[in-house]
């Protein structure tokens, strides 16, 4: 069987398998959804998000990118926050890269990819932000895996900016702003362990939007 026709027959297989255990899964799934969490992570097909953090189908709401970028230019990253945040009303947000991501990887070299370029300059800037302890370290392997973790960080604040985030924040002490890395080498998560409540008291010095 080609692997398109086997994309149907696992689907087949896997309604089955749902509704033996439960007949009226699909017809309560139907009716809402009700994440706690909103995850953001890379497109890379090997970090799949419910996979990777055991969880189910209604359990998460998922926004995927090359890099796990959240640039304020991008239309489509802003809607997912705030619908995820005033119509949702999730309580974590998650910003999760990973070791080995491609678009981090790409970015650290001094070679055009056309229009990619352009989605890759938000990584570089973050390159720029913290270049001086990024060009201490020597070994090329640890500096790329430090500015995965830095680009979560940085998109982590990028959500922290938001007017979205911070009136719901205010008003209402959720949604928290989470920064993890998963380890492909390992299949571990790893909890950044940002500041949460000390980036958004610095962010709103000049990001005030309440």
């Amino acid at each position: 069987m080609d692997i398109y026709k086997e994309i149907f027959e696992n689907n087949k297989k896997w309604v089955e398998e749902k509704v033996k255990n439960d007949k009226e899964f699909f017809t309560n799934l139907y009716k809402e959804q009700n994440p706690h969490f909103l995850y953001i992570g890379c497109s890379d097909s090997r970090v799949p998000a419910n996979v990777i953090t055991g969880l189910d189908i209604g359990d998460l709401f998922v926004h995927r990118n090359i890099a796990n970028l959240v640039p304020n230019t991008d239309m489509n990253v802003m809607s997912v926050l705030q619908f995820s945040i005033e119509v949702l009303n999730v309580k974590h947000i998650v910003v999760c890269g990973h070791y080995g991501c491609g678009g981090v990887k790409a970015s650290m070299n001094n070679t055009s990819f056309g229009l990619l370029d352009n989605w890759l300059r938000n990584v570089r800037d973050v390159y720029r932000l913290h270049e001086s302890c990024l060009n201490e370290i020597n070994d090329s392997n640890l500096r790329f895996d430090r500015l995965v973790e830095l680009n979560v960080i940085e998109q982590c604040v990028n959500v922290i900016k938001t007017s979205y985030l911070q009136k719901s924040y205010i008003k209402n002490k959720y949604p928290e702003v989470h920064g993890w890395i998963y380890d492909m080498k390992s299949g571990y998560l790893k909890d950044l362990k940002i500041d949460f409540p000390k980036i958004l008291s610095k962010v709103r010095e000049l990001y005030n939007l309440e």
